[in-house]
């Protein structure tokens, strides 16, 4: 797929790898300038460098997410760089499973801090710029754990925490459509990315269950679910 971003400033949290990897290069080759920000400096440069190869526009910042000061210095420091925020995507996560009987307090609230906290700390600090430009876009990354269980493994926190991304997300939509704010969410299944090819590619792990759940009989790309995300923060949708 292919959209016209030129001019866009796009900041992506979590932009490193799998996912995050495709929807920043997605945008740097759509002609938009790119901030991405992550935890691993490694992959991290390695994206900036790859999308600055190819001719594009980037600025990268090593970023805790979970930490209020940490995103508003990554917004500050993208907004200077870039000239301004027109699309946010919030991709970035740092999950904990466990069955409900054995998950502790202390992960299920890092998995509630580190995929739904984020959301709503990223968010907020770039709303005011938006809603001053009457503009921009907003994509979330849900799941479809948000809204059913997954019988391959416990994810308690993690659904948990994609529904709280979902249900806020038809919140800010409301909220956001009178300044001129879009705000849409994509929700994948399976998706092999660097930290789920491990468990697809283990003879004794689930994925044949998996795969045979799909109509498809095959699992998502992270360029499958990017391109979803570029249309829904481009003009055409």
């Amino acid at each position: 797929m292919s959209f016209d971003f030129r001019g866009k400033r796009v900041l992506v949290a979590g932009g490193s790898r799998g996912i995050g990897r495709s929807i920043a290069l997605g945008f740097a080759a759509g002609g938009a300038s790119v901030s991405i920000c992550a935890r691993s400096p490694g992959p991290l440069e390695a994206t900036r460098a790859e999308i600055a190869a190819n001719g594009g526009t980037a600025h990268a910042a090593v970023c805790d997410l979970a930490d209020k000061a940490a995103i508003e210095a990554w917004v500050a420091g993208a907004v200077a760089a870039l000239g301004g925020v027109d699309v946010l995507v919030n991709n970035a996560s740092a999950i904990r499973f466990a069955p409900i009987d054995e998950l502790s307090y202390e992960d299920w609230s890092f998995t509630i801090r580190n995929e739904l906290d984020i959301v709503f700390l990223v968010t907020k600090a770039v709303w005011p710029l938006m809603k001053a430009q009457g503009s921009g876009s907003i994509v979330n990354i849900g799941s479809i754990s948000g809204y059913r269980g997954a019988f391959f493994m416990p994810q308690n926190a993690h659904g948990a925490a994609k529904g709280g991304v979902l249900a806020l997300t038809y919140q800010l939509a409301v909220e956001g459509g009178p300044l001129g704010i879009r705000v849409n969410a994509v929700s994948p299944s399976m998706t092999q990315t660097p930290h789920t090819t491990p468990m697809l590619e283990d003879p004794n792990g689930p994925a044949q269950a998996i795969r045979e759940r799909i109509p498809l009989r095959k699992w998502g790309q992270p360029e499958d679910v990017a391109n979803a995300i570029l249309f829904l923060a481009s003009e055409e949708a």
